[in-house]
């Protein structure tokens, strides 16, 4: 199901909804430009969220980036346990909403 050859299909996409596709565009590159958050961070906190939310397109994308923005093999690896740590913990505090825990 998951194949990069996908991603070319959001072209069509746009053609469909082209007003906001172009917003989309526009707002995905001022939020991931260079800013008071250097592009290899945003890059790296991008890949962060990508690997909570699961989805491999944005992950090879925004490894690349990352990547290509000088990120190291261990940024890479501290990102994946940053992830993790952050997808555990909300399962550790979402414990907190259960009954009999009061």
């Amino acid at each position: 199901m998951y194949d990069m050859e996908n991603v070319k299909r959001l072209k069509k996409i746009g053609e469909a909804a082209p007003a906001a596709w172009e917003a989309f565009k526009q707002f995905d590159a001022a939020a991931l430009a260079e800013g008071a958050i250097p592009k290899k961070y945003k890059e790296l906190i991008a890949l962060a969220v990508a690997m909570t939310t699961q989805c491999p397109y944005c992950l090879e994308i925004h490894r690349k980036q990352a990547l290509a923005a000088g990120a190291t093999e261990a940024e890479l690896a501290e990102t994946v346990f940053i992830a993790a740590a952050l997808r555990a913990g909300a399962a550790v505090t979402h414990g907190t909403h259960i009954a009999g825990l009061e």
